[in-house]
C-alpha cells in the first residue's frame, strides 16, 4: 500500500504515533487508508449537504474494511460571484482545488480517495486531480437542487437572473421578483438545471468516474446516500485491485462523454473543462472533437435553459444511463467504470423505472430535438482559434444573425449600456478583455444575457466574448473567442459599428472587416491592461488560451 510509507516499520514509530493522535488503532494500520476529499462548506447551496454524504461514504469505506481521513478543498459559488469582481476567481479556483488535492494526497502518500463534490468549478479541480494523481479514485457528485415554485411553474436560479431584467423592463413588479427571489431555490443541491455544475456531474458520470446515477440523482434524494454508501464500499475493493484513474479513463471515455454532451445540451463549459481534465490524464482533448462529435450527434433531450425541463424530470426519465442507451450504438462500449464494469455492462443492467416519462420528454436518434449536438464551435475571421455557442438555446431564428457592433472593454460597461436601454434589435454586444488573461479570470456572462433576455432581445440580440457563459445562458451567446483581445486576437480590434456575421449552421463568426483595415489596426492596437495583485496575477501570466481549456501547465 502508498500508505506503508508513513505506517509500516520500525523507524515509522514517530508516524504511527501522531496517527493514533487522531484515533487511528494498531488494526487500522494494517488497512488502506482512504482520503475523503469533500467540497463542503456553508456558502454554496450544491454544498450544503454534502456532510451527509461524506458520512455516508465514510461508513461505506469502513464496512469495506478501509479507513477514511475526511479533508476539505475550496468552493466559490457562481451564482454569488456573478456580476462583479469575485467572478474573476471562479475558473482560476479550479486549479488551485487541484493542486490542494495533489499537496494532501501526496504529502500524506494515501491509498485512494472518495471525491465528493458539486458545481461549477469544483468538480472539474477534483477530476483534474483523479488524473493527475493516478491513484484509485471515485467520484460522488451531490447532486442537483429541487426547482423552486412559484405561480404555478417550476423555478429555479435563473428565473431570478431574468426576472430582474424583466422588472427593469417593467414586465414584472417587485413583488413578483421578491416571490421569485424567496422561492426559486429550493434548498440543497446544485442549480436545478443543465447548467455547468449538473452538466460536469453528467460527464463524471459519463466518463466511468462516479457509480451509475450519481450525476443526476437528487441532492435531497436517498439514492444520493446509497450511492455515497456504496462509493464507499466500492473504492476499498478499487485499491485491492489495483484500478488507478488512468486505467478507466482515456480517450474513448472522453468521446463517450461528449457524445452524452452534445445528447443533453451541456453547458458551453465544458469545452473548457474537459480538455482541462484530459490534459491531466495525460491526453490531448482539442476543440474539433467536440465540433466533429456534434455533427454526428443528436440533441435528443431539451432541458432548462434552452428547453422546458428540470434536472428533476431527467433523473425521473432514467438520466445520464438513458441517454447513453439511446446512444448506445455510438458509444465506446468496451471502456471500464469504478464499478468494475464496462460501459456497455451497466448498460445492459439498466432498468427503466419510468419509461412513459421516458419516452414523452426524450427524443431517439431516429427522431431528435435536433440533428446536431447541443454545442456548435465556431470559427472564422473573428476567432481564428475557435469560440463556441450553446447552439441547442438559440432561437432558429438567430442562427444566422448579422448586425453592428456594441463594443464594451468589462462586463460592468456592457451591464450599463443595457440598464439604460442603449441595446437596441439587430445589435452585436461585443464584451471584451474578459478572457483567461484579459479579465483575468475569464469571467461569465450571465448577468448581462439575463437582462437582455429579461426585456425581451434574447431572439434579437447576440452576444460575443472571449468570456464565458454560465450553463445558464440561453440565445446567441458566443464565447471563449481565442485568441483573445488581451493576446491580440481580432477581438480586440473591432471598433463600434463595425459588421460581425454569425453563422452558427456553417459553423463561421466572422469580423466584416477587409484584412488591410485590420492590418491597420494590429499596428497601433495596444492591449488594455487591468492591474491585478495576488493570485489573479500568477493565473494571468501562466494560463493557456481558452481554446486549450485554460489550463495551467
Amino acid at each position: 500500500m502508498r500508505s506503508d510509507k508513513t505506517k509500516k516499520g520500525l523507524e515509522r514509530a514517530p508516524h504511527r504515533s501522531l496517527l493514533k493522535a487522531t484515533g487511528v488503532t494498531d488494526s487500522e494500520m494494517k488497512k488502506p487508508f482512504i482520503a475523503v476529499v469533500n467540497s463542503r462548506n456553508e456558502l454554496i447551496p450544491g454544498h450544503i449537504n454534502l456532510d451527509k454524504v461524506a458520512e455516508a461514504v465514510k461508513a461505506g469505506i469502513r464496512s469495506a474494511g478501509g479507513v477514511p481521513f475526511e479533508f476539505h478543498t475550496i468552493g466559490i459559488c457562481d451564482g454569488i460571484a456573478m456580476g462583479h469582481e469575485g467572478m474573476k476567481y471562479s475558473l482560476p479556483s479550479r486549479e488551485a482545488i487541484e493542486d490542494s488535492i495533489e499537496l494532501v494526497l501526496q504529502g500524506h502518500q494515501l491509498d485512494g480517495m472518495v471525491m465528493i463534490t458539486a458545481c461549477d468549478k469544483i468538480t472539474p479541480g477534483h477530476l483534474m486531480a483523479a488524473g493527475r494523481l493516478d491513484i484509485p479514485a471515485i467520484v460522488v457528485t451531490g447532486g442537483p437542487m429541487i426547482p423552486g415554485f412559484v405561480d404555478d411553474e417550476y423555478r429555479d436560479l435563473i428565473s431570478v437572473f431574468e426576472g430582474v431584467g424583466e422588472c427593469q423592463a417593467e414586465k414584472v413588479s417587485d413583488e413578483k421578483l421578491k416571490l421569485l427571489e424567496d422561492c426559486s431555490c429550493s434548498g440543497a443541491g446544485s442549480c436545478a438545471g443543465m447548467y455547468t455544475a449538473n452538466t460536469m456531474a453528467c460527464m463524471t458520470e459519463a466518463l466511468g468516474l462516479s457509480l451509475p446515477d450519481c450525476g443526476t440523482a437528487h441532492a435531497a434524494d436517498a439514492k444520493k446516500i446509497r450511492l455515497a454508501k456504496d462509493s464507499g464500499e466500492r473504492i476499498v475493493s478499487m485499491v485491492n485491485e489495483g484500478i488507478n484513474a488512468r486505467s478507466i479513463v482515456t480517450m474513448k471515455s472522453f468521446e463517450n462523454a461528449i457524445m452524452v454532451d452534445m445528447a443533453i445540451g451541456g453547458s458551453t463549459n465544458t469545452t473548457l473543462h474537459l480538455p482541462a481534465i484530459a490534459h491531466a490524464f495525460g491526453l490531448e482533448l482539442t476543440l474539433d472533437v467536440f465540433d466533429r462529435l456534434s455533427r454526428t450527434t443528436p440533441h435528443i433531450i431539451s432541458l432548462k435553459p434552452g428547453g422546458s425541463h428540470y434536472m428533476l424530470d431527467f433523473d425521473r426519465a432514467g438520466g445520464v444511463q438513458a441517454i447513453m442507451s439511446r446512444l448506445k450504438s455510438k458509444l465506446n462500449l468496451n471502456e471500464a467504470t469504478v464499478n468494475g464494469k464496462t460501459v456497455g455492462q451497466n448498460l445492459d443492467d439498466f432498468v427503466m423505472v419510468n419509461p412513459k416519462l421516458n419516452a414523452r420528454i426524450m427524443g431517439t436518434l431516429e427522431s431528435p430535438i435536433h440533428e446536431e449536438g447541443g454545442i456548435a464551435v465556431l470559427k472564422g475571421s473573428l476567432a481564428p482559434d475557435g469560440s463556441v455557442v450553446k447552439q441547442a438555446a438559440v432561437d432558429p431564428k438567430m442562427l444566422k444573425h448579422s448586425g453592428p457592433a456594441r463594443v464594451f472593454d468589462s462586463e460592468e460597461a456592457a451591464m450599463e449600456a443595457i440598464r439604460a436601454r442603449k441595446i437596441v434589435a439587430g445589435d452585436v454586444v461585443v464584451i471584451r478583455y474578459e478572457g483567461p488573461k484579459g479579465g483575468p479570470g475569464m469571467r461569465e456572462m450571465l448577468s448581462p444575457t439575463s437582462a437582455i433576455a429579461g426585456m425581451g432581445l434574447i431572439d434579437k440580440v447576440a452576444l460575443v466574448t472571449d468570456g464565458r457563459f454560465s450553463g445558464g445562458t440561453r440565445g446567441p451567446c458566443i464565447g471563449h473567442i481565442s485568441p483573445e483581445a488581451q493576446e491580440g486576437g481580432p477581438i480586440g480590434l473591432v471598433k463600434e459599428g463595425d459588421i460581425i456575421e454569425i453563422d452558427i449552421p456553417a459553423r463561421r463568426l466572422d469580423l466584416k472587416v477587409s484584412e488591410e483595415d485590420l492590418q491597420k489596426r494590429r499596428e497601433v492596437f495596444v492591449p488594455m491592461e487591468k492591474k491585478v495583485t495576488g493570485y489573479l496575477a500568477r493565473y494571468r501570466k501562466f494560463v493557456s488560451s481558452a481554446s486549450k481549456g485554460a489550463i495551467i501547465d
